[in-house]
């Protein structure tokens, strides 16, 4: 949430999360993800994570963010906010519904999207921001990854107990505002 709230002071236009309560997400977030992106300027929340290799090779350019926090204080938040509480969209990324009893299966498919996204852009390190917000990040790492000034007011600290950190999320996409180009056949 407050990386999203960042964004949006910075004047892009933020959607996410999307989906999470449709049962047939895992049918559906193809087509929701390639009908959004036009709508919208940055990605954050779920389904957008699953889908950065795609967009990034969709829209060849933009910058992605992957927001850390150590992987106990994630699970820690994501047990308190999400407990057994079970939505569709969890129950695709992670094949159990709620956290409360899934621990492990959470934890492992949080540190493996983590190694994943940062060993595929590896090579990249200016189309990749790595973010702590958790740790005080904040817009003196944000801002010159955007090339944007910084805004003169705090970097926003949305529901400090489960900050932006406590899903897999980890990924925002943020397309290039002006000069975009899609990949696509269809564009």
């Amino acid at each position: 949430m407050s990386l999203e709230k960042a964004l949006t002071i910075l004047g892009y236009r933020v959607t996410g999360p999307n989906g999470f309560n449709d049962p047939e997400i895992a049918e559906n977030a193809r087509k929701m993800v390639n009908e959004l992106v036009p709508q919208y300027d940055a990605f954050q929340d779920n389904p957008w994570p699953l889908f950065y290799k795609e967009m990034d090779e969709q829209y060849p350019g933009s910058k992605f963010i992957l927001t850390l926090r150590p992987t106990d204080e994630w699970l820690a938040s994501a047990v308190h906010f999400f407990g057994a509480e079970s939505t569709p969209m969890r129950e695709w990324i992670y094949g159990a519904g709620s956290p409360l009893g899934n621990e492990s299966t959470y934890t492992k498919r949080f540190e493996t999207h983590n190694k994943t996204v940062l060993q595929y852009f590896k090579e990249r390190p200016d189309d990749l921001l790595i973010l702590r917000i958790t740790a005080g990040d904040g817009w003196e790492k944000l801002c010159p990854f955007l090339d944007k000034e910084i805004p003169e007011v705090p970097f926003p600290h949305i529901n400090k107990a489960t900050n932006v950190s406590r899903r897999i999320i980890a990924v925002s996409f943020l397309k290039r505002v002006f000069g975009m180009k899609s990949n696509r056949k269809d564009s």
